[in-house]
């Protein structure tokens, strides 16, 4: 048999659990925390907290949320945090704003109402704990990045380069797409092994994780190829950046278990509207076609795919 406390010990222990126990409560992060979640569009998965008294939607480059999908005015929604609650407001939007399926002017939000914005855009507005916050990240994560690389998979770059290509086309703005791959990669699995190949591509995908800009769309294509978007950039700025790239990888320590690796990359560019291209595969043909030119005559280039002269 064990040992019993006093029952005075006994009752200020029990005091005092329970006095640890309501001091515990707060600090466990109830579901007090606002945050817009992307169903639809071409930020599909994203997540956004909603933090200060007005947030606002839309395409313009001042608003705390930028969409750009069709149908999305530069000032389309806000948010607005009034007496514990969140509001969603039109902005006299060209297509308005639905939440849960009817237009609104102005409507108090609740945990898990959808709100559509443009044609392709649906939101949808729910309170999480940082607990919630972090597995709805791994979930996002786990299906639109690569595992190796971080960068995003093939699937999402391509679900996001129609939709890009589309808006461009449709509003006569510049996008721009580099393709780039290792050098004698093979060579490096060969003779140092496939966790070196890995360190490899894991290493020039941080590199250029850091070296796009937040809105660009960097993924990794397919083995040792690797996508950039670039929305509002033409033709030869893109080569800046695939320049810029390029050397940064070259001046790059790469050495995996003590054992250094030079390694570069050749980069192939293409953009609309200097290729006036219908769709995404037709940009990704062109700036394929760039990058296998640099690699014949000679690697370790950046190589722009001009359009055909006037």
């Amino acid at each position: 048999m064990g040992s019993y406390l006093p029952d005075d010990d006994f009752e200020a222990t029990r005091v005092a659990n329970v006095g640890e126990l309501h001091k515990e409560i707060p600090a466990r992060s109830p579901k007090d925390r606002a945050y817009l979640i992307v169903l639809a569009g071409s930020n599909v998965g994203e997540m956004y907290r909603v933090e200060g008294a007005e947030i606002v939607i839309g395409r313009a480059s001042g608003a705390t949320i930028r969409l750009n999908d069709d149908g999305i005015s530069r000032r389309h929604a806000r948010l607005l945090q009034m007496d514990s609650q969140v509001l969603i407001e039109d902005l006299n939007s060209s297509n308005g704003t639905m939440v849960n399926g009817e237009h609104i002017t102005r409507v108090a939000l609740h945990d898990g109402d959808k709100i559509r914005l443009g044609s392709t855009t649906i939101l949808k507005f729910t309170y999480h704990d940082h607990l919630d916050e972090s597995f709805q990240q791994q979930m996002y994560d786990a299906a639109l990045r690569d595992a190796l690389t971080k960068a995003f998979n093939k699937k999402y770059f391509l679900d996001r380069l129609e939709t890009e290509v589309s808006y461009a086309r449709r509003h006569g703005a510049h996008l721009s797409l580099l393709m780039f791959d290792v050098d004698h990669f093979k060579r490096i699995n060969d003779t140092f092994g496939h966790l070196a190949g890995d360190y490899v591509l894991a290493r020039i995908a941080k590199i250029a994780s850091h070296t796009v800009r937040t809105e660009d769309v960097f993924a990794r294509y397919g083995g040792e190829e690797f996508g950039i978007l670039c929305r509002g950039v033409g033709l030869e700025n893109a080569g800046i950046l695939g320049e810029r790239l390029r050397l940064l990888i070259e001046g790059s320590v790469f050495e995996h278990e003590g054992v250094r690796m030079p390694t570069t990359i050749s980069v192939g560019v293409a953009a609309h509207p200097e290729l006036a291209v219908q769709t995404g595969m037709e940009l990704i043909a062109a700036a394929d076609e760039a990058l296998y030119e640099a690699k014949r005559t000679g690697r370790n280039r950046v190589l722009l795919k001009f359009g055909p002269k006037p």
